[in-house]
């Protein structure tokens, strides 16, 4: 529970508002500065109510200390209806915020927690950058659930080894970062890192790409060009989704990687290279063996060490650390002041199903800090399934809260559910209709019901 220091020499203001404060936090409490100060080299506090104009030091002084003290708790300055304008000094001096005699419970109330939840984002922030640098970063990839944590594991101990590494995982898994992760590890770090987009080549170019050509080797070749496999001489060959190959390529990138040799298309001789290659899919390569899809002999030959990359919804526990990380990037890139989720936000990042995994993540924090007007990050600034999410999540916890009843919950589930539904179809009913597997009559019904607008 955070814990806020009221400093003040008036009894009565004191116990007040450790009466509205209490339950939302620890409340403890100091009649002078001198004694303030005592309490805080006790046990540090995570907000402080300041009154300014105490008998024996003011509390100008004690602002001054606090803020003076690297990642001091924020201050809050009360002071008289007349005294505004030194609160206003007070905030230059360093103060978050002031509160004038007598305070509305509520504004209170409102601004406390809002402090406390920017703090608490402050110490979540200083704990990610610790644990980034540690345990729960390796490369580009970040994880502190135990099954990033394996697949950390299994990097670190294949990345001293020559031996060929099949990365598997859907779309968005950060299956190239584990690839520079290995690169990054290994002896040929020094050594280039060639990624080869198997999927975005055409295949009529693909061989060119990968063996080099020699000049006049067909029309277009004026010059003799340089391939892949040579330019990561030495290094790291990254094939991402190699399971993308025609198998006329397969046959010669079977052979390149038994025989550490390619030729260039028109060329006479064979060319050694010295080359780890790292392979990544989102195939299920063993059913394209099976159907013919895929060389059995050259899976065989990438599978050596298969590191599979969990998708984002079976790491649940790295959703917000990893929401945070990509909002303090975003923040910084675009050079926007203090941001944080709200809690509604957060939970609905936390219940997505992340069909685009940490990738969907990235782009969904980026966007959202791009559109907030304010520091707080709320669920309309996210993509809109997410925030579908978010408001479903909404009913349930009014619904546990006792707040709503059931009734009225299932009727704005259901309301949420034809918007959403129309939202999909751009407005067009009957595919509306067609998504909900429903007819367009229903939906119509329902939609008076429920007022939901149609589109014009």
């Amino acid at each position: 529970m955070p814990r806020v220091l009221v400093v003040d020499d008036e009894g009565g203001v004191r116990e007040s508002l450790r009466l509205v404060l209490q339950g939302e936090c620890e409340v403890v409490l100091a009649a002078s500065v001198d004694e303030a100060l005592r309490v805080l080299a006790a046990a540090p506090a995570d907000l402080v109510l300041l009154d300014l104009v105490m008998p024996g030091r003011s509390g100008f002084d004690l602002l001054d200390e606090l803020c003076g003290v690297p990642a001091g708790p924020p201050v809050v300055v009360l002071t008289g209806t007349t005294a505004v304008s030194t609160a206003v000094e007070a905030m230059k001096q360093g103060a978050a915020d002031y509160l004038t005699k007598p305070f509305e419970v509520e504004a209170l109330r409102i601004k406390v927690r809002k402090l406390l939840e920017r703090r608490e984002l402050e110490r979540e922030v200083v704990e990610l950058r610790a644990r980034v640098e540690t345990r729960e970063r390796l490369g580009g990839l970040l994880g502190g659930s135990e099954a990033m944590q394996r697949v950390f594991h299994t990097i670190r101990r294949v990345a001293d080894s020559k031996a060929t590494v099949l990365i598997r995982g859907e779309s968005g898994t950060g299956k190239e970062l584990a690839a520079r992760a290995i690169h990054d590890l290994s002896p040929r770090s020094a050594a280039a890192f060639v990624p080869v987009n198997c999927a975005g080549i055409p295949e009529t170019l693909i061989e060119s790409e990968l063996f080099g050509h020699e000049r006049g080797a067909f029309t277009d070749a004026r010059e003799q060009r340089i391939g892949r496999f040579e330019q990561a001489s030495g290094g790291t060959l990254f094939l991402d989704e190699i399971g993308e190959l025609a198998p006329s390529v397969q046959a010669k990138l079977l052979r390149a990687l038994q025989e550490r040799r390619i030729d260039r298309l028109g060329g006479s001789s064979p060319i050694d290279v010295d080359v780890r290659v790292i392979a990544a899919t989102h195939r299920d390569l063993e059913r394209d063996v099976e159907a013919g899809r895929f060389r059995a002999d050259l899976f065989y030959r990438v599978n050596v060490v298969p590191l599979e990359l969990p998708p984002l919804r079976e790491r649940r526990d790295d959703v917000k650390r990893l929401a945070l990380h990509f909002l303090e990037s975003a923040r910084q890139e675009m050079g926007r002041g203090p941001q944080r989720l709200s809690r509604t936000a957060q939970a609905a990042l936390d219940r997505y199903p992340w069909p685009g995994n940490v990738r969907e993540l990235a782009n969904a924090v980026e966007r959202a800090v791009a559109l907030a007007e304010g520091e707080l990050i709320e669920p309309e600034d996210l993509p809109d399934a997410i925030a579908q999410a978010a408001r479903k999540e909404a009913l349930c916890d009014a619904v546990r809260a006792g707040e709503l009843g059931f009734e009225a919950a299932a009727a704005g589930f259901e309301r949420g559910l034809i918007q959403e539904a129309l939202d999909r179809s751009g407005g067009n009913q009957t595919r509306a209709a067609e998504l909900l597997r429903i007819t367009r009559r229903v939906l119509k019904i329902k939609m008076d019901r429920h007022g939901v607008a149609a589109s014009t």
